[in-house]
């Protein structure tokens, strides 16, 4: 009976050795299924879904393997970007790209993180890629230093695909460098030199000036310190030897370039909103303030010559071609016409269009052109914070007499936003106005067009644009941003 139980006991002992190798076989075969099925969406989708009580350590199990592979390769991706000398922000607007991007890509050139897509500028999609290529990493792009300057694209402006039928006006070929010295300070206003295209400056709300050169290698000049207040504005003069700039702290400032010193300082009783330079005596130097005057310097001695008296504050101004006339505008959105003699500096006012808007916003922006497509000849254009574009005709022989020939209403805005005209491409294209917003991009609008009049974006700053200006040359655009940083864009050439 001992040996008959010995050979029960081992007869059951195999029973149970051969149940635990079928059941360790089975337990394979299911982790083989498992890892078989972790390759299909569905099944993903499947096991996320929360289960009874007994398969809910798997559940969880699951779910956090699912999200460290997520976590993973992320960072994997980031750092590939990193590898091929790209930052954060360039593998952030990658991930952001809208999916027409794939539509439109070629099959010999597939989408990579350094070959994306191509920008449509008419469409709203792309047609020509500024790409990530100009940013370097996030570190030198909050260095304090200057910018990257832009790498050559792999494509060239020949080699782009195009579609038919798509206007190429105002597409860019990439970021030709960035500027960030203002150490998040917002840049409330940047200018190109007078017939200069290598010569930019800008303000900041820090009271900081700054001086750069965009020809290749970009660098910064001067940096001008003083003003303890926002620089709201400022002008060079007709040979580029000196800056007037104004600011909240009730002072007007002339600094010499050369020296970087500040030569003469202008104290007012209220904030300095804008300043000009006389386009023909450079002597004159007209100031706008939040005393509701216009008030006409001697720029040799610092006297005042003379003064004219508005209804509101004065926010804008600038000069006609002649520099008989000054267009300003005002605190509740205002737009005057002032006459001036060049000779003495003496001040009349002429006109003033009153906008049908109940919303009384200041004006942001007034720009004077001497020659449109519209009008055949001069035209003024206003942008109010509120988000109101308006386009007049000039008439000269009634002493600059506004007519309204098209207005463009935008999603209003927070911060002062400013505009500019765009360069004339030829004599049978639209007419076409660069803007900041608060979307952080930069929008190219056709004023022409009664729908869809915003016909190209660029994309690259991180915080709102408010300022924008192009150089003489018109192949380059400069955009700022609330957090300070000013990127020069490079436009495509047209034949």
């Amino acid at each position: 009976m001992a040996e008959g139980e010995i050979t029960n006991n081992s007869s059951k002992e195999g029973v149970n050795e051969n149940k635990n190798n079928k059941s360790c076989i089975n337990g394979t075969d299911k982790t083989s299924e498992k890892k078989a099925s972790m390759k299909d969406p569905e099944t993903f989708c499947c096991l996320l879904q929360p289960g009874n009580a007994d398969s809910s350590p798997d559940y969880i199990g699951i779910r956090r393997f699912l999200l460290a592979r997520k976590a993973e390769s992320s960072s994997y991706r980031r750092l590939d970007w990193r590898c091929n000398g790209k930052g954060y922000v360039a593998y952030r607007n990658y991930m952001r790209r809208p999916r027409k991007w794939e539509k439109l890509q070629t099959p010999s050139r597939p989408s990579t993180p350094g070959n994306s897509g191509p920008w449509n500028s008419r469409s709203g999609s792309f047609s020509h890629l500024f790409d990530a290529e100009s940013w370097n990493s996030s570190k030198d792009q909050r260095s304090g230093s200057v910018g990257s300057t832009n790498r050559s694209s792999s494509l060239s402006d020949s080699d782009r695909p195009r579609q038919r039928g798509v206007e190429p006006a105002y597409s860019f070929v990439g970021m030709h460098c960035i500027f960030d010295q203002c150490k998040a300070a917002a840049v409330t206003v940047l200018k190109f030199g007078h017939m200069s295209s290598d010569l930019l400056a800008y303000g900041a709300s820090d009271g900081t000036l700054v001086v750069c050169s965009v020809s290749d290698p970009p660098s910064v000049l001067k940096q001008l310190n003083g003003h303890s207040k926002d620089v709201t504005d400022f002008d060079f003069s007709s040979n580029n030897q000196y800056i007037a700039s104004s600011s909240k702290d009730k002072t007007v400032r002339v600094w010499e370039l050369s020296k970087g010193l500040c030569i003469r300082i202008i104290y007012g009783v209220s904030p300095q909103l804008c300043i000009r330079f006389h386009p023909v005596n450079n002597n004159f130097l007209s100031v706008g303030n939040a005393n509701k005057d216009i008030t006409v310097f001697n720029f040799s001695t610092g006297r005042i010559i003379t003064k004219s008296n508005f209804d509101s504050e004065v926010t804008s101004m600038d000069h006609d071609h002649t520099g008989q006339l000054i267009f300003c505008g005002d605190a509740q959105g205002c737009i005057y016409t002032a006459s001036m003699e060049s000779r003495t500096g003496a001040l009349s006012r002429s006109h003033r269009y009153k906008s049908g808007n109940k919303l009384k916003c200041p004006v942001a922006t007034v720009q004077y052109r001497s020659f449109s497509l519209m009008t055949k000849g001069p035209v003024l254009l206003s942008c109010t914070q509120d988000g109101s574009l308006s386009f007049f005709s000039i008439n000269l022989e009634s002493q600059g007499y506004l007519t309204l020939r098209c207005s463009l209403k935008l999603t209003s805005r927070i911060h002062t936003i400013r505009a500019s005209f765009c360069p004339l491409l030829s004599l049978d294209k639209g007419e076409y106005i660069v803007a900041g917003s608060e979307d952080t991009h930069v929008n190219f609008y056709d004023l022409t067009r009664p729908k869809h009049t915003c016909v190209n974006k660029l994309q690259g700053h991180g915080f709102p644009v408010i300022g924008v200006a192009w150089n003489h040359g018109e192949n380059l655009l400069a955009s700022s941003d609330l957090y300070g940083v000013v990127i020069v864009w490079k436009r495509a050439k047209t034949k």
